[in-house]
């Protein structure tokens, strides 16, 4: 119990230490909720016109307009989150590898990857989050039913599950440079994996679409992120979601799992810049 009010009391510094820097620099803070406040609207400006040429989006089975915006909402909160709490640190985390910087983290008293990955806090992230949630209301007050108070938490859950899968791919992508000296095309990587997390899973079809859902799905498991989620949110009595919501939570445990595993190869691989 000490150990984790020593890591709270810790976080809390950062989380306070941060605030503090971004009201330091308010106009960048502004700067930074707007231009992704923009982003979300441009992204809703498109979808409003998608609909308008068709009903749904995907197969038979397709997302219906308030259900999809449901499940842009849903990528809009896990997205947040993770701009949020990590995908600063992770950044920087390359750099402390690079520059030698790492070396006073390691002397610190506390485990390194909480270190690495909680230092800053993005509050501008905040403006993404709120507009993910508004949506997410708006939508769900449009549909046929309403989510029960088991399907909030189990909303919740899988939101964390899914905040937990991106982080484990960008720690085990930051750690790499440890070997690899520079891997900003491989950081870039998170990127360019993540965009087929933006989309239901029914939009991959046939000879080429398959291949992407399962690779996806099973072995880098991103399209369970805001999939599962948004489809216990709209759709809890659908059979299929039963076993994917336990493959979830199966994929997040291995993916966090196999990137301390990484993290810790990579401890153990690194050198110091003035070794």
């Amino acid at each position: 119990m000490s150990n984790i009010t020593t890591y709270w009391r810790v976080f809390r510094t950062f989380a306070r230490n941060s605030l503090i820097r971004d009201m330091t620099f308010r106009s960048n803070f502004i700067i930074d909720s707007i231009s992704s406040l923009a982003w979300v609207f441009l992204n809703v400006v498109l979808y409003l016109q998608v609909f308008r040429f068709t009903n749904s989006i995907g197969d038979h089975t397709g997302w219906g307009r308030y259900e999809f915006y449901a499940f842009f909402s849903t990528g809009l909160i896990v997205n947040a989150l993770a701009q949020m709490f990590f995908m600063t640190n992770i950044d920087e985390f390359t750099d402390l590898i690079r520059t030698g910087g790492l070396d006073f983290l390691l002397l610190k008293p506390i485990d390194t990857q909480f270190m690495i990955s909680l230092r800053r806090i993005e509050w501008s992230s905040l403006s993404n989050l709120a507009a993910g949630i508004i949506v997410l209301v708006y939508s769900m007050t449009r549909l046929p039913h309403l989510p029960g108070m088991g399907q909030c938490v189990l909303y919740g859950v899988y939101l964390i599950c899914g905040v937990a899968i991106y982080y484990s791919l960008m720690i085990t992508l930051g750690a790499s440079t440890v070997w690899m000296g520079r891997n900003l095309t491989l950081y870039d990587f998170w990127f360019y994996i993540t965009t087929f997390s933006r989309y239901p899973m029914e939009i991959y079809t046939g000879q080429l679409g398959r291949p992407l859902r399962f690779a996806f799905t099973f072995i880098i498991p991103v399209l369970i992120v805001v999939n599962i989620p948004a489809r216990l949110m709209v759709r809890p009595l659908e059979s299929q979601n039963g076993w994917l919501a336990g493959f979830a939570l199966l994929a997040t445990a291995a993916s966090v799992a196999a990137s301390r595993w990484v993290f810790l190869k990579a401890l153990a691989g690194y050198r110091s810049a003035s070794s």
